[in-house]
């Protein structure tokens, strides 16, 4: 459930403020909601001192999406250094046997070290078998090379596997149908559930929508079938 506060002030944008102070975040994190504005105030109020009330709330399936893409990072982080050398004489044994045994073995690939991360760009004439319906294939050989990177340790290596540029393709695909669904959102006023989609996706999709003023987003179902829902805000609901 979203998290909801209620902070004070004696405008608007002070009662905002001292919010966002306070919850340590900034303003495309929250959805907003005045309760008590300054401009409604009585006659008989002017005398009595200003309080202006504001409900915020925290955008939390935005966060927990980030959390949950991040997790193995942060775990990483906290764990003792490993041997990359070794790691990468692994990744490398198991790409060059695994491109040897394909029908077109004239792939290339390389191998870029960000701190604790294994950076894999796989590049070649017609890689569309290795990618998948959506990634399904990538996503598997990907999971493959983290269980051979991390094997022997006693932490999990992150493993970020991108064949022909797909990576940014899937990227461009998502936050156009992101921006798609908000709009279709908007004009018939009914909430949209997507397609399962994996933590990385799901998190494009919410991250290119934070910021918009009318749909808010949300993950509903497990792993792996985790959904988002794409509805309008609540200020909008009631027009």
């Amino acid at each position: 459930m979203d998290k909801t506060y209620v902070f004070e002030g004696k405008t608007t944008n002070e009662a905002i403020d001292n919010g966002l102070k306070e919850l340590k975040v900034s303003k495309n994190k929250v959805d907003i909601k005045v309760l008590e504005s300054e401009e409604k105030r009585s006659f008989f109020s002017i005398l009595t001192p200003r309080v202006v009330k504001v409900e915020i709330t925290l955008k939390e399936d935005v966060e927990s999406e980030e959390k949950r893409s991040n997790v193995e990072h942060k775990e990483i982080k906290n764990q003792l250094e490993f041997n990359k050398s070794e790691v990468q004489e692994r990744i490398q044994k198991f790409l060059d046997d695994f491109i040897k045994n394909l029908p077109q073995n004239d792939l290339n690939y390389k191998i870029d070290i960000v701190e604790n991360d294994f950076h894999i760009d796989v590049e070649g004439e017609d890689t569309g078998y290795l990618i998948g319906y959506r990634g399904e294939v990538l996503n598997s050989l990907q999971l493959i090379l983290t269980n051979i990177a991390s094997k022997n340790l006693n932490c999990k290596v992150k493993v970020l596997l991108n064949i022909g540029g797909y990576r940014e393709k899937r990227q461009k695909d998502l936050e156009n149908l992101a921006l798609k669904i908000a709009g279709s959102v908007i004009k018939s006023r009914k909430s949209i559930t997507l397609e399962p989609m994996s933590a990385y996706e799901r998190k494009i999709i919410h991250l290119k929508l934070q910021d918009n003023e009318k749909v808010q987003t949300h993950s509903i179902g497990e792993e792996p079938y985790r959904k988002i829902v794409v509805s309008l805000k609540s200020k909008y609901k009631e027009k």
